[in-house]
């Protein structure tokens, strides 16, 4: 089945189609170095230019892995791990998610030690959400901050190819994201009596890659 990505270069081809697993997906993301602070922090960059900085952030290293999915015949599928409202000293997560044998895993750009790459061994998008619930802390005072978890949005159904090669912002991409469904994770009781994280887990916390 041909490819519905149809703007690739020939080296971006070259590229995609050797990244044939998750395995290789996440080895190649972890490669690309953390995307350089700027005064405007809603610029989202196509995969393309993520490829020529060699740099992203999470949601352009899920969009990355997401397309490279999409060219190996998968759906491009992000997932949205959202930080509480009142919330200023966190900030949301975004992976690509993939399925094996009726399990979720994920590909995950970051530069912490936990919220990483998640083997396809969870049966529900709850479970995985939850696999990164207790590593989701603030490095301040160990409060546990993840509150909601996305459906799966499918970036190609909802915004078909132009995203994955454009030169423009497709900050659009991010905002449809943040909007769509999200399901809670906790009841009130369970927020009141959240525990913080423990010292040597805070400590464990500020290690960067």
């Amino acid at each position: 089945m041909p490819s519905p990505i149809q703007t690739l270069t020939a080296a971006e081809e070259k590229l995609f189609r050797s990244l044939n697993n998750p395995k290789k997906i996440q080895d190649f993301v972890n490669s690309l170095s953390k995307k350089p602070e700027t005064k405007n922090t809603h610029i989202v960059r196509s995969p393309r230019t993520v490829l020529e900085t060699r740099t992203a952030n999470c949601m352009e290293g899920a969009l990355l892995a997401a397309a490279i999915f999409l060219y190996h015949g998968e759906k491009a599928l992000l997932f949205d791990l959202k930080v509480g409202k009142h919330n200023d000293d966190d900030v949301d997560h975004v992976v690509a998610l993939f399925e094996r044998d009726g399990h979720w895993g994920a590909i995950s750009k970051t530069s912490h030690a936990v919220l990483r790459y998640r083997e396809p061994i969870y049966k529900t998008l709850r479970e995985l959400a939850l696999s990164y619930f207790h590593e989701y802390f603030t490095n301040n005072d160990g409060k546990k901050t993840l509150r909601s978890f996305s459906k799966p949005f499918d970036v190609h159904k909802r915004f078909g190819t132009r995203w994955v090669t454009t030169e423009h912002d497709i900050f659009e991409i991010a905002s449809a994201l943040d909007d769509s469904p999200h399901f809670d994770i906790l009841t009130k009781t369970m927020e009141r009596n959240l525990r913080p994280a423990d010292p040597i887990e805070i400590e464990a916390g500020r290690l960067m890659e």
